[in-house]
């Protein structure tokens, strides 16, 4: 069975810090390309940033310089390092493990940044 599992959201100040970890089992990690999405109130779910098996990352142009994916094949475990927030990045994260057609969701972690 499946499953993938973010943790780390909360309420944070702007220009403040989170870090996200989303553990994922029932699959081959390492295999996986590795994903966080993000949807905010009455908007389209949206990918903030990607890492494949290999390790290359790309990422949303609202976050680059500010966030950070990585992963830890060793815990089965990919991270999101958020900094210098903003308001408008607050939503529901979601992490996303991708092989070919196969395709697992978690189920989400509110990010909320505000003073």
């Amino acid at each position: 069975q499946v499953q993938v599992v973010e943790s780390g959201g909360g309420l944070v100040q702007p220009g403040g810090s989170l870090r996200l970890s989303c553990a994922a089992s029932g699959i081959i990690f390492s295999s996986n390309a590795m994903g966080w999405y993000r949807q905010a109130p009455g908007k389209q779910r949206e990918l903030v940033a990607a890492i494949t098996s290999g390790g290359s990352t790309n990422y949303a142009d609202s976050v680059k310089g500010r966030f950070t994916i990585s992963r830890d094949n060793a815990k089965n475990t990919v991270y999101l390092q958020m900094n210098s927030l903003k308001p408008e990045d607050t939503a529901v994260y979601y992490c996303n493990a991708n092989y070919g057609l196969y395709t697992y969701w978690g189920q989400g972690t509110q990010v909320t940044v505000s003073s």
